[in-house]
This record gives C-alpha cells, sequence and structure tokens, in this order.
C-alpha cells in the first residue's frame, strides 16, 4: 500500500462524490458525479485519482465484478455480491477475515495469506422480476 496521497481538491471532491454513492460506480459513473462540481474536470483525471486513492487504501477497486472495473468508498468489513444479468453491486455483511478452511485451501502453496475476498453472484430482484415477465 502507498503512502497516503496528498488530497487535492480534484481528489477530494471524488472522494466525497464516491462515499455518497452506495452503487459501487464505474469511474465513467463516478466522473459523471464529480463533473457537477468539477466541470473541467477530465475522465483521466478522475481514473488517475481513483489509482492513488486505491493504491493508498483509501477506497477499494473491485475487480472482476464484470467488464468495467467499479469503486467503493466503504472501508468497513463486508463482501459483494452481483447480479450477472445487469451488474448491480450491493454490498452484504459476511465474514471477511480468512477461516480455518481458507487456511486448509492454501496449506501447501507456500502463500502467506493475508485477506480473502470472495464475490457472490446471484440475479437481483429487478432482473428477477423482469425474466418472470418473459
Amino acid at each position: 500500500m502507498e503512502s497516503r496521497p496528498r488530497m487535492t481538491k480534484q481528489r477530494q471532491v471524488i472522494l466525497e462524490e464516491l462515499r455518497m454513492m452506495h452503487t459501487h460506480p464505474t469511474a465513467d459513473e463516478l466522473y459523471e458525479r464529480v463533473r457537477d462540481r468539477l466541470p473541467r474536470i477530465s475522465l483521466g483525471t478522475v481514473y488517475r485519482n481513483l489509482e492513488k486513492l486505491a493504491a493508498s487504501g483509501m477506497i477499494r477497486r473491485l475487480e472482476k465484478t464484470g467488464s468495467q472495473m467499479r469503486f467503493d468508498g466503504d472501508l468497513h468489513d463486508h463482501q459483494h455480491i452481483r447480479c450477472i444479468l445487469c451488474g448491480r453491486i450491493e454490498d452484504i455483511e459476511a465474514e471477511p477475515e480468512p477461516t480455518h478452511c481458507d487456511y486448509k485451501l492454501v496449506a501447501g502453496t507456500g502463500f502467506r495469506l493475508i485477506e480473502r475476498r470472495v464475490e457472490y453472484v446471484g440475479v437481483c430482484p429487478a432482473c428477477e422480476a423482469k425474466k418472470g415477465k418473459m
């Protein structure tokens, strides 16, 4: 983890907007929100700042959650569930700490387990309702 980046005005606005969103936005979605406050900001600036914030541990970069990388400003211990149809992501309260079973899974690999990340997948209620109407 890198040291905490200098908190520029742009970086502060990006962080504030991300923490207000509970939808785990893509950089493009966050860019649209940030532009309301900083009309002259570029998409590239949003991307670069998100990378710096993620590298410093101030936000989470959600990987393998569909085609676009998404970001989470909520750092409390939690996991995510993703709809396989629309890509919607929601927080769920699940044990983030490695369990005895996790340690057994990596035993013999030579790795020292430091974190467990689990992605749950399913069909969200909105997609399930649409499916039922077809």
